[in-house]
C-alpha cells in the first residue's frame, strides 16, 4: 500500500514571498520584520554574500550552477527544518523555489529537493509581480532572464498544493498590507 504524499506533509503556518528577481521580495520581508513578523532571509544572496565576503567573485560563484543550486538548497531545506511549524513565519523565497532555478538552469534537480518537496506544506504562497530590473552586488539576471524566472516560479508553485496568491505592484508599504489582508 503506497500512501498519499500529501499526508506526509508537514502542516506548517509559514507564508512563502516569491518572485522573479527584482520583485521586491527582500523589501517586502523587510517590512513584514519591521511589523513584528517573524521572517527568513533569501538563502541565495546570503550564500553569495558570504562567498564574496570570503574573495569569491559572484561571477566565479555562479560558473558551477549546479553547484550554487545545491549550496542554497541544502541552506533552505536546513533553515526550514529548524522553524517552528506552528509560527507564523514570511520566507523569502522556499524550498520548490530551487526547483524552478533548476528548470530555468536546464540542470538536473539534486536528488534531495524530490524528498525535501513532500516534506513540508506551505500556508500560502504570494507570488509578487516583477518591477524594473535593477543588478546589485549579487543579481546579475537581465530583463529577459527576470521574465523566464519569473515564469518558472509560477509553474512550480501552480503545481503544488499550495494556495497561491498574485501581488501586484505597488509601493511597498501597501503590498505588505495587501499580504496582510489575503493571509
Amino acid at each position: 500500500m503506497t500512501s498519499n504524499p500529501d499526508t506526509l506533509r508537514k502542516k506548517t503556518n509559514w507564508y512563502v514571498i516569491t518572485g522573479g528577481p527584482s520583485s521586491g521580495k527582500t523589501t517586502t520581508i523587510n517590512r513584514l520584520r519591521e511589523r513584528g513578523y517573524k521572517t527568513v532571509i533569501e538563502h541565495a544572496r546570503q550564500y553569495l554574500e558570504i562567498q564574496q565576503f570570503n574573495g569569491h567573485p559572484v561571477q566565479e560563484v555562479r560558473s558551477n550552477q549546479t553547484e550554487f543550486q545545491l549550496a542554497v538548497l541544502t541552506m533552505q531545506i536546513e533553515a526550514e527544518s529548524h522553524l517552528n511549524p506552528d509560527d507564523v513565519i514570511f520566507l523569502d523565497r522556499a524550498i520548490p523555489d530551487a526547483n524552478a532555478y533548476y528548470h530555468y538552469m536546464n540542470i538536473p534537480a539534486a536528488p534531495q529537493l524530490a524528498e525535501a518537496l513532500q516534506t513540508v506544506c506551505y500556508k500560502k504562497v504570494f507570488i509578487l509581480d516583477c518591477l524594473p530590473m535593477v543588478n546589485d552586488t549579487v543579481r546579475s539576471e537581465d530583463e529577459a532572464a527576470q521574465k523566464k524566472i519569473h515564469a518558472a516560479i509560477v509553474d512550480v508553485y501552480q503545481a503544488l498544493p499550495y494556495p497561491i496568491v498574485r501581488v501586484p505592484v505597488l509601493k511597498p508599504e501597501e503590498r505588505v498590507d495587501f499580504i496582510l489582508k489575503n493571509l
